[in-house]
């Protein structure tokens, strides 16, 4: 390779390393080097390997274009980097060009290096499942060579013979045509030492094929060219996971459980050059190697994940004084923790760990106590350290340094960081104090935090919640889970009340039909928690309106759905605008105002309820004819539609009454859920609307045979129609 060579397109080189590991630049940047000299296209393929150093695809285009160049040396050098990281068939077959190209013309010695080389191909991927141009590359090789004696002769058949029998116990892909080769290569030296030799591998070559026939439904759907990209939360299958920590994890695991602790390691470490950065891998890493008794190997690991000392984490500082304390003793992680506590990135972690570890494993209650209070001097701030202190002198049953804990806390701390503090010394009264103090506790958390809310004097009253929160007890509560949805609820209404009584709309609506975006949203909501606007909640109490009989309905709430608001005339106005026969039904819903009913509650109503026939102006027959369903231009009032309500007017005069009498009784029934009940229904109702002159007479098509969906006849009895 030569020593200087041009720098490449500058362009390209940029464009790849501003999108570095992006497929599509290396895509471009690799037909772009085939088209540029030896010289200027190195650097493009090394910038390449350097983002994806397991694409045999780049290798080999690489080597490929370093051979076409007769550039023997750099084609050596990029082979010892690749081969043993990349073990694919394809780029070793290359290697193997190479090595014969190189050695074609030295004779005996050429012969011979050209032979390991075959070998130390089929050391590493003689059983791959693709492997089987190998082996019949190999064998097609040893035919070649010229024999000069009966001996050497004799010498080439054993060694072919030889080759044919490792081969045909290899499951792959061509292992059928080798064991044919294998039979013809027999029969052709000796027929009757072939059949003894056939018949003694025949089971060998038999279980291979089996494995191959397995193993080919693992390996079938694989893109051997797929570049090796890191984690993207992408769905991603069957591909090359060189940067995935969980694949390095699982097959170093694998060697462990088969008991080869070294290649373990040897995976470990490759997972660390591809993964520099993992946290994950380095504690897995050095996990292993503690457990099996390479202590100074396992410093090593945790040195590299704390640096220099001055980016280390508090975790890092954290997980190497347990290292420390269990592989050299107290006194090595005692003099660690003095260090690390002067660095920058020391948080209160790193004095909670320790100080537990003194307290928990040395059985040092005192020294844990002067962790704590050294630390407090810091992280005083720190409402988690304050929590984790009292924990600690809970379990020494120190009660009085512990009120003296929180009174010093809360003192400094600002009410918007003091909840969980003061919501901790409650419980800490509950347990340790009296009636009176856990009441006094309860008292000064609420002026505490009454500073936090708008509306500071509810947040004073006393309220059934707080008996409930003083009497339960882990799981244990003094009412039901009903109560407890019943009380929260009325608590998010109390407080939305509040809100409208203090921020009134000044010249606004009136309160039936002001909107809720009138209403201000509480500013002092966490922008990190999304919560409910209750100031948008109202009670529920729905109300059925019967007796309506007309479409013009004043009954009905004011609130239309998605924020809409208007008075009666607003509500009349669309009812109009709708069908007649669907103006009546939905006259005749209840009035809900809060979540939605029940569905079969609505359709019970439905089936129970007499739909009254529309005024005179918008009069609607009880039953539509049985032919194509009109569009709602022509159902709100065209004339076709009121031609067709004439011609049929007299027809159906008569039949109305026994049109009602047949279906009031199946009406009046409750909705049964039952499919089979259901099935009967709509047949009885189909008769009833048979009976009644809506049938095919008429011109249109019948509900029965033109493949209409009876629309009303399967709930009220009223609505039928085609489906088209």
């Amino acid at each position: 390779m030569a020593t200087e060579t041009p720098q490449p397109n500058s362009l390209s080189l940029s464009d790849a390393n501003a999108d570095k590991l992006t497929v599509e630049a290396a895509e471009k940047l690799a037909n772009e080097a085939l088209r540029l000299p030896m010289s200027d296209a190195v650097p493009i393929y090394e910038h390449l390997l350097a983002n994806f150093p397991t694409s045999v695809k780049y290798w080999k285009q690489y080597v490929e274009a370093l051979m076409a160049s007769n550039n023997d040396e750099a084609t050596k050098q990029v082979f010892s980097r690749c081969l043993l990281n990349c073990l694919q068939v394809p780029l070793w077959r290359c290697y193997i060009r190479f090595i014969r190209k190189v050695n074609d013309k030295k004779g005996i010695e050429g012969q011979e290096e050209t032979k390991k080389a075959f070998e130390f191909m089929l050391n590493y991927v003689g059983s791959d499942i693709a492997s089987g141009p190998v082996w019949m590359e190999y064998v097609a090789y040893l035919k070649s060579l010229p024999a000069q004696t009966t001996l050497e002769e004799s010498q080439r058949m054993t060694t072919i013979r030889k080759l044919y029998q490792r081969a045909i116990v290899m499951p792959t892909h061509h292992v059928e045509q080798l064991w044919r080769d294998y039979e013809n290569f027999e029969n052709s030296v000796s027929r009757a030492l072939a059949k003894g030799l056939v018949t003694e591998y025949q089971p060998k070559y038999n279980s291979a094929r089996a494995v191959y026939r397995e193993r080919k439904k693992y390996v079938d759907e694989i893109d051997w060219n797929m570049l090796a990209v890191p984690p993207s939360g992408t769905p991603k299958c069957l591909m090359y996971l060189y940067h995935y920590p969980d694949i390095w994890y699982d097959y170093a695991m694998w060697h462990t459980i088969n008991g080869s602790q070294d290649s373990a390691v040897k995976v470990f470490q490759r997972a660390l050059k591809a993964l520099p950065d993992s946290g994950m891998l380095k504690y897995a890493y050095a996990e292993l190697e503690e457990t099996r008794g390479a202590t100074q190997a396992a410093k090593k690991v945790y040195e590299s994940l704390l640096g220099d000392g001055v980016n280390a984490t508090a975790l890092s500082h954290i997980q190497f004084i347990r290292f420390l304390r269990r592989t050299e003793g107290v006194e090595a992680a005692r003099k660690y923790f003095l260090d690390a506590r002067k660095s920058p990135n020391c948080t209160y972690h790193v004095y909670v760990a320790y100080a537990m570890m003194a307290f928990c494993l040395d059985k040092d209650a005192k020294l844990a106590h002067n962790i704590f209070e050294a630390g407090l001097k810091r992280f005083m701030h720190e409402p988690s350290y304050i929590l984790e202190y009292a924990d600690f002198l809970c379990r020494l049953n120190d009660d009085r340094n512990i009120r003296a804990l929180f009174e010093r806390a809360l003192s400094s701390l600002p009410p918007d960081e003091s909840v969980e503090v003061w919501k901790r010394f409650a419980q800490f009264e509950q347990t340790y104090g009296d009636l009176t103090s856990m009441l006094k506790v309860e008292q000064r958390r609420k002026e505490a935090l009454c500073r936090m809310t708008e509306n500071g004097e509810s947040v004073l009253e006393n309220s059934l919640q707080d008996v409930i929160s003083r009497y339960s007890f882990m799981d244990l509560w003094p009412c039901s889970t009903k109560d407890l949805d019943h009380l929260s609820r009325q608590e998010w209404l109390f407080r939305g009340v509040n809100k409208k009584i203090e921020n009134p709309t000044v010249n606004g609506p009136s309160s039936a039909d002001r909107t809720t975006a009138d209403i201000p949203i509480n500013s002092n909501v966490s922008s990190k928690v999304v919560y409910p606007d209750v100031s948008r909640m109202v009670i529920y109490a729905p109300g059925q309106k019967p007796g309506i009989t007309t479409p013009v309905v004043s009954g009905v709430s004011s609130t239309l759905p998605n924020g809409i608001s208007g008075g009666a005339a607003t509500i009349n106005d669309t009812l109009k605008s709708l069908p007649p026969t669907l103006a009546v039904f939905v006259s005749n819903l209840p009035a809900v105002e809060g979540p939605s009913p029940d569905a079969d509650f609505v359709i019970s109503i439905c089936l129970q309820s007499n739909i009254p026939p529309a005024s005179a102006k918008h009069s609607a027959p009880q039953q539509l004819p049985s032919g194509p369903v009109p569009s709602a231009s022509d159902v709100s009032g065209s004339s076709k539609l009121r031609q067709t309500r004439d011609r049929q007017a007299g027809k159906r005069k008569g039949m109305e009454r026994q049109d009602d009498d047949d279906t009031s009784t199946i009406q009046s029934q409750p909705l049964p859920k039952d499919a089979f009940k259901i099935r009967q229904l709509q047949k009885a109702l189909g008769t009833s609307s048979r009976t009644g002159g809506a049938s095919s007479r008429t011109g249109g098509t019948s509900s029965r045979t033109g493949g209409s969906a009876s629309y009303g006849s399967g709930f009220s009895g009223d609505f039928s129609g085609s489906s088209g």
